[in-house]
């Protein structure tokens, strides 16, 4: 069996596989790591454990002390110039997030065209994979929830909104709530643009704010919410 780890800024997710199938899987809020060794308690070994943590040395040293009980030493990822039939385009391969590596190799597997690769969490990715798996490249912007309350630490009238998006917002917290939407979807939407003429191009999306995303995203769009587990799983395999 193998446990595959995705530690984000905000939760961990795990899934556990054997013979090419999930077995299980789940999640915790980063600040109850802990309890990771209680959600696992019934599994007695794993052969490897891969892990793609992208918050930082504290949170490894918690996983590591989670998974103590198990004979196997956590395998902590980072991205490489080619792994899983992808070629890593980034200018120095090594700087590229963990996270987003896994999610690409994960796409590259589930989809044989080019593909854009989104997700949506604290920050948002947007990365683009041609045909031939060659990571060409990708934006980062802050997520929907980091932009509204960016606007509600950096100005004196505007609140942490809780409205709805509007095509023509008549009232701050809806403004702010469509602004913040609009801003995401554009992102995305232009990406897409440079690739929607490929044969069999996709958009695969994934992450804690995916679903708030697709519900007014105007481009076609396969919601894939394991992507960098599915990237780690390929990576054990490999």
């Amino acid at each position: 069996m193998i446990l595959c780890i995705d530690s984000g800024n905000t939760r961990l997710k795990w899934a556990v596989a054997e013979g090419g199938c999930w077995r299980a899987r789940g999640a915790v809020a980063r600040e109850e790591t802990p309890r990771l060794a209680e959600a696992l308690g019934e599994f007695p070994t794993f052969r490897h454990i891969l892990v793609a943590n992208v918050a930082g040395a504290q949170q490894a040293i918690a996983i590591e002390a989670a998974l103590r009980r198990f004979a196997v030493v956590p395998r902590f990822l980072a991205a490489s110039a080619n792994a899983g039939g992808v070629a890593n385009g980034y200018r120095q391969p090594e700087k590229l997030g963990i996270d987003r590596w896994c999610a690409l190799i994960g796409a590259r597997h589930l989809s044989a065209g080019a593909a854009l690769v989104v997700g949506s969490g604290t920050a948002t990715t947007i990365d683009t994979l041609d045909a031939q798996g060659r990571f060409l490249g990708g934006l980062i912007l802050p997520g929907f929830d980091l932009m509204r309350r960016a606007l509600a630490d950096h100005t004196a009238q505007l609140p942490l909104a809780e409205g709805r998006w509007q095509a023509h917002p008549d009232n701050t917290a809806d403004a702010i709530v469509s602004g913040c939407l609009e801003a995401q979807l554009g992102a995305i939407e232009r990406a897409w643009g440079r690739i929607a003429e490929e044969p069999g191009a996709c958009c695969l999306l994934f992450g804690g704010n995916a679903l708030r995303l697709a519900e007014h995203l105007a481009c076609p769009f396969r919601m894939e919410e394991n992507l960098v587990l599915e990237g780690l799983r390929r990576l054990a395999l490999a």
